[in-house]
C-alpha cells in the first residue's frame, strides 16, 4: 500500500496495489474510487481531504 498527500491539490490518495485502473466512480462527493477490469479496488482518492481528516500532512509514506 503507498499513500500520498498532495498539499497544493489538498488531495490524499490510498493505492492498494499496480493494477491498472480500468474504471473510476464517483462514489461520494470528493470520494473517488479507482477499480482494476475485475473490478477490484486500485487506490481511493479524498479531495479536500484537510477538511475530512484531522491531520492529512502526518501520514507516513511507502513504496508498494
Amino acid at each position: 500500500m503507498k499513500v500520498t498527500y498532495n498539499k497544493e491539490a489538498d488531495a490524499l490518495y490510498i493505492k492498494f496495489n499496480n493494477h491498472i485502473i480500468a474504471d473510476t466512480i464517483s462514489d461520494k462527493p470528493d470520494i473517488i474510487l479507482d477499480y482494476d477490469k475485475e473490478e477490484n479496488i486500485v487506490g481511493i482518492e479524498v479531495l479536500n481531504a484537510s477538511q475530512k481528516m484531522e491531520k492529512p500532512l502526518q501520514i507516513q509514506y511507502e513504496e508498494l
